[in-house]
């Protein structure tokens, strides 16, 4: 059977990225590993180095994970997606489950995306709430509500 093992965003700063995903949204380093490799080829970039870090929840492995990847020559690969106007066609975002108000904050507290967009919509247990951020490369990223 066919499952996403993880998904993988093209950083231009990793430390930056690792306070939003760690610090902000509580994901763990699940691995921080640099690599040699013909990335050339692969993925259509510049460099034959890359930095790759593995985020999520240690204790839940099938719950999924984000990558973030930085190349040696911090030029990377072509395509990307935009932090403003509609949604482009191709990736759209990242959706993690989560206390929405206390994830909310803390991204304000470390200077990430304020205010976010937030909506509460019916839901089969009653209403959830919602809101999207952005990340420091402008992946959209959504919070759901339990």
């Amino acid at each position: 059977m066919t499952h996403v093992h993880h998904s993988a965003i093209h950083v231009q700063d990793v430390d930056t990225s690792m306070r939003f995903y760690r610090d902000g949204l509580g994901l763990q380093v699940l691995m921080d590993h640099e690599f040699d490799g013909d990335w050339r080829t692969l993925f259509g970039a510049t460099a034959d180095r890359l930095r790759s870090v593995f985020l999520g929840d240690p204790a839940a492995p099938d719950a999924g994970i984000v990558e973030l990847v930085a190349f040696e020559d911090d030029t990377g690969v072509p395509g990307g997606t935009s932090a403003s106007g509609p949604p482009e066609h191709g990736f759209f975002l990242l959706s993690f489950f989560a206390d929405v108000d206390a994830t909310v904050d803390r991204l304000a507290g470390l200077g990430f995306d304020a205010p976010a967009r937030r909506i509460r919509v019916p839901g089969p247990g009653g209403d959830v709430e919602m809101a999207t951020v952005h990340d420091p490369d402008g992946v959209l990223v959504e919070l759901v509500g339990a």
